[in-house]
């Protein structure tokens, strides 16, 4: 069965959503389950690389309030693209192309805000990983205004393989911290660009500010030691549109 909350429950309904043209985000499994049908479904879903995730029997009950059979689904209002093509595409169009990393972004709404700042500034593609992020949802959509259908959006498996995909195009990496002295207004962002925003708890993981060229934080002049990531986001963002219209 699906729900207005963009969710599909149950082995046939998740099974069948497979083989069609539905786009599934990302499917929950029940902690525990015994079952040789959704063990088959899970191969053929890691096979599609859709992210599955082991969840308690209470977490899909949350999700759906109905009989779940042991699995959920969520759906996507958007297909996914190629990070390749994306990068070499951009590349090949663009002299200073610009990227937009997303590492672990968790609220929806942060995730929206930042998806309508990306599609206002030119960004060319945003660049999020499977596994805990803030889902691709209806409340996506109306968060960012619509912006989500117009910006390519890529799901990968690893932020650090992106880096490491970025350098190698060529590509200066800027990650968006506080634990730097270095502000964003000292860097030259007229550059083939990808910069890296951090979850709203953590900031941009350890393992990823080991990885990039260069690190920027934003002057915070009152009281308060951090900025929501959405309007971080859109402080750097504006920046860089800034320097590139000079």
């Amino acid at each position: 069965m699906q729900n207005k909350t963009n969710t599909i429950f149950g082995i046939y309904p998740v099974k069948e959503a497979l083989t069609s043209k539905v786009i599934l985000d990302k499917v929950f499994i029940q902690k525990g389950i015994d079952s040789d049908k959704i063990e088959t479904l899970i191969k053929d879903l890691e096979k599609a690389n859709i992210p599955v995730t082991i969840v308690p029997f209470e977490k899909l009950n949350r999700l759906t309030r109905g009989n779940h059979q042991g699995i959920v689904a969520t759906t996507s209002p958007v297909a996914f693209h190629s990070l390749e093509d994306v990068v070499e595409n951009a590349l090949a169009q663009k002299k200073a192309p610009l990227f937009l990393i997303l590492d672990q972004i968790t609220d929806v709404r942060n995730f929206g805000a930042i998806l309508r700042t990306a599609e206002c500034t030119g960004v060319d593609a945003v660049i999020i990983q499977k596994s805990g992020g803030a889902p691709v949802s209806g409340d996506t959509v109306k968060t960012s205004a619509g912006a989500i259908f117009k910006i390519p959006i890529c799901k990968v498996e690893h932020i650090k393989d992106v880096i490491f995909y970025m350098q190698g195009s060529g590509i200066t990496t800027v990650a968006a911290t506080e634990k730097t002295h270095t502000e964003i207004y000292a860097l030259d962002l007229t550059v083939p660009l990808a910069i890296i925003l951090g979850s709203e708890e953590k900031g941009v993981s350890k393992s990823v500010l080991s990885l990039v060229d260069q690190k920027a934080s934003l002057p915070l002049l009152g009281e308060i030691n951090s900025l929501n990531v959405s309007v971080a986001c859109g402080a750097f963002l504006y920046e860089v549109t800034r320097q590139r219209r000079i």
